[in-house]
This record gives C-alpha cells, structure tokens and sequence, in this order.
C-alpha cells in the first residue's frame, strides 16, 4: 500500500503497548493499533510468551493438526458470540470467502448482498456500491476483478430496509455478508430497529446472514453481536483476536452446519475451496487462545470502552467550541470524528462527507506532535494501556490544530 498521509511514510523500529518508536527516534501515542489487529496492544505479554512457548519448547508451526489451544479458542469464540461451531483461518478476508463460498452450496443461490461503502477485506463480491441511479456499479479501485461485480453481486445502502427487501426480493442471495456498523467508510451507527429488520427480512427470504465483527469487535467481548444481541447465521472475525498474530475464524450456527455435514462434496481432498494448509496452525492458535483469555477480556473492554466514551466526549466538546458542522460517533472502543453534521447514515452520505485534504492536515499536525490516527479517515481506537492521560494530549493538539484552522 502507497497511501500515508502527505505521502511521508512513518516506517517502524518498536512498538509495545500503545507507544510506537519510529527509524528516527520519533515516540508516537499510537490511536491507529495496526487499524485493529493490534486492539489488544502492541506485543502483549500473555501473548508473546504463549508464541514463545509454541515455537521454543514445543515445537510444530505448521503441522495440519489441531492443537488444544484451537479448541480453547473455538470454545470462547462459542461463548462469546452465541455461535457454536467456528473454524479457523489466516485472514479475516478468507473467513469470509469460505463462508460465502459454503452458503452458496447450501442454499443454491449465486449472489451475495452487501451494503455500499461496507469492508470486507478484499473479497470480490463486497466491491460493489450504490451508483447514482440506485443500481450497483463496481466500487471505484475494484482493479483486476475476475468478473462484473453486478454478477455476484447485490447491494443496498446501509440504514435502507426498503432497499434491502427490493434486492432479496430477486429470491438469488445466498447470503447478506455486514458490519452491524459501517467502519472503514467512516463509523456509520444502525438506526433504532434497522439490524432487528434485517434479520427479519433475511428469514423472510430464506437468505443467511453474515455478521463481520472484524472491527465491530471494539463494541465488546462478544463484538456487536453479544452487545446489541444479534442472531446471525454466521460470525466471521480476524485482526484483533490474534492479538497481531494473523488469524481469522468464522463461526457457524448449529442448523446450519447440521446442513453443512450431509455434503460430502465439501471433504473431498484438495477440492472444497474451504480451507488452507496454514489454517489453524498451531502459532495462530497460540496467540488467539492467549488473546481472548488473557488481554481482550471483559475488564479489559471495560477500560477501553470507557476510554473511547472521554475521548468522544472531549472532541464533541471541543469541535462545539469551534461551531464546527462536525460530529462525533462511537462504537464501543473505537471513536471517528466526521466532517459532518448528523453524521451520516449510510456508505454513501459517509463518502460525500470525506474531506482528504483536511484529513491529511489533521494527520500531519497530529504525527508531527506525536500522535496517530487510523490512516485515510479520522478513527481512534483504544487498546488495554491506552490512558485517560493520552486522551487528554490528543485533545490539547486536536484543540490547537483547530485553532489553527478557524
């Protein structure tokens, strides 16, 4: 990837924690967190000596066998999300390509329903928006896509029921693959009743439902899913819950996997498409099973949510100073603040209210001063060390920056 803000690249020495140390020395309070595969802080402990311990007295990286942290891991992720089976990948993006991928085969249908501007790593079928006339046109960037996206693909604007059941009503979606909150187009929150009505219409149309908690995990231990008490058919998650170590993991609901195993097609060998040889390695399993016991734990969220709650609440405050037309939204540990007033619905409303240039003003400012944000829009995100403290040295530069600008 070429984007940095003002094209300077900030290129890694340490990191622990929340603190980051560049090639030039440079100490930064770092609010980005690897864009959420290090929520649980960078290099924590329980981890690196759970990884240590795999590679250094154990033995076996790379085995194709199950270990028992897989099946400590698997068990939580159970608990946590209501979901009772889950299997294990390297990225979030396979989760979500294999889970695709089995519910095309159960239920015969071809195409995938998305909403616009969603993320979905860099899975095909989520590369799709709401063009002008209201009709899916392929996502600007879709570059070398194997097919139109049109033939895989539906799409609706998040927030829109109406748009929702006109394009499940063609009766060829196998599956709605969403965020219970758009994240990467900026921090997008449902409406009262909107996720409750997805998931009525979803049944309505004998259509699965995915949730991607991959970054709407900073809502709680259980992600969206457990905080806003969801029913999915299929969680699919990855970054935070290896604790940096790459994973990713989709979870199964019981009818459905009792459907799942009357395929037989689904096992033979080499064919499938589900799978890989580094799936569930044992390192993998190490640093997931470390993670979700020892560092994002329920105290932990505590911490960070109510973090991210005074950090929302201190830039609402400040940006109020200003009479600024902007807002603030928080999901759980994670915080954006958009150059938008109400802030937006739906993918395509957050697109509009995107300002690149003062983006990269505002990332600068703040690097220089020795802060980070997420890349490419303007999201913080807690880890277990973040502190009150360094909420308070983001708002004095924030605060500065802005009085700069007015």
């Amino acid at each position: 990837m070429n984007k940095t803000a003002a094209g300077f690249p900030i290129h890694l020495a340490t990191a622990r924690g929340n603190r980051i140390t560049d090639v030039d020395g440079n100490e930064f309070i770092d609010f980005a967190l690897g864009d959420t595969g290090a929520m649980a802080g960078h290099s924590p402990t329980a981890v690196t000596e759970a990884v240590t311990r795999r590679i250094s007295e154990l033995g076996g990286l790379s085995t194709m066998l199950p270990t028992e942290d897989a099946a400590v891991a698997g068990a939580e992720l159970a608990r946590r999300f209501g979901l009772p089976l889950w299997s294990f990948a390297l990225t979030a993006t396979d989760a979500n390509r294999w889970a695709i991928r089995l519910l095309r085969a159960v239920t015969g249908r071809s195409k995938i329903l998305v909403n616009s501007y969603c993320y979905h790593g860099s899975v095909d079928e989520s590369l799709i928006v709401v063009g002008p006339d209201g009709r899916g046109v392929s996502r600007e960037g879709n570059v070398g896509a194997p097919v139109d996206v049109t033939e895989t693909s539906r799409v609706a604007e998040f927030n829109d029921l109406e748009g929702l059941e006109r394009e499940l009503a063609h009766g060829d979606v196998a599956a709605v693959l969403m965020e219970p909150a758009l994240t990467n187009i900026g921090i997008v929150l449902p409406d009262d009743g909107y996720l409750a009505g997805v998931r009525e219409l979803t049944r309505r149309y004998g259509t699965y439902l995915i949730n991607d908690e991959t970054h709407t995990f900073s809502a709680g231990p259980g992600g969206a899913t457990a905080s806003w008490n969801l029913e999915p058919d299929v969680v699919t998650i990855g970054k935070a819950i290896g604790g940096g170590v790459p994973v990713g993991a989709y979870g199964l609901s019981r009818e459905l996997a009792d459907r799942l195993s009357g395929r037989g097609d689904l096992d033979l060998v080499d064919m499938g498409g589900v799978g890989g040889t580094l799936a569930g390695n044992p390192v993998s399993m190490a640093a997931t099973r470390a993670t979700l016991q020892q560092v994002l734990t329920e105290s932990a969220f505590d911490h960070m949510i109510g973090t991210a709650a005074a950090f929302a609440d201190g830039i609402q405050k400040i940006i109020d100073g200003y009479g600024l037309p902007w807002s603030v939204s928080r999901l759980g540990a994670r915080v954006e603040y958009r150059f938008a007033d109400p802030a937006p619905r739906n993918g395509t409303e957050s697109a509009r209210g995107a300002d690149p240039e003062l983006e990269d003003f505002l990332h600068v400012y703040l690097a220089n001063r020795g802060i980070l944000l997420t890349p490419f829009h303007n999201m913080a995100l807690m880890c277990p060390e973040t502190t009150i403290a360094d909420v308070s040295r983001h708002h004095e530069i924030f605060d500065t920056a802005l009085a700069e600008l007015t």
